[in-house]
């Protein structure tokens, strides 16, 4: 299983980026994924979760900002970030998992200039 994130990047802040996270050797449509972030010094958090059967939730602070979806037709999930904010400047991961079974992207990092 290989899970591919790309898409991260500078941007100024009020800019948009789209993250992708592209995966291999799973049955994609039967996993929940979700994003994750940590910037430095802090702990990871989840940004962004998205069941297989389509309930979506987001960290207060990225509601009606960022969206999440995915694609099962290319095995891909989505992470649009709009607005982006220099609080939102971290290494962003990605995660599939079906019961207690996980896998983690490499992370990519987004860096939001002020």
């Amino acid at each position: 299983v290989q899970l591919q994130a790309s898409g991260g990047g500078l941007v100024q802040a009020g800019g948009s980026l789209r993250l992708s996270c592209a995966a291999t050797g799973i049955i994609f449509n039967l996993y929940a994924m979700g994003w994750y972030r940590q910037a430095p010094g802090k702990q990871r958090e989840s940004v962004a979760f998205l069941s297989s059967g389509g309930t979506i939730n987001y960290v207060d602070s990225v509601k009606g900002r960022f969206t999440i979806s995915r694609d099962n037709a290319k095995n891909t999930m989505y992470l649009q970030m709009n607005s982006l904010k220099p609080e939102d400047t971290a290494v962003y991961y990605c995660k599939v998992w079906r019961g207690k079974v996980d896998f983690w992207g490499q992370g990519t990092q987004v860096t939001v200039s002020s």
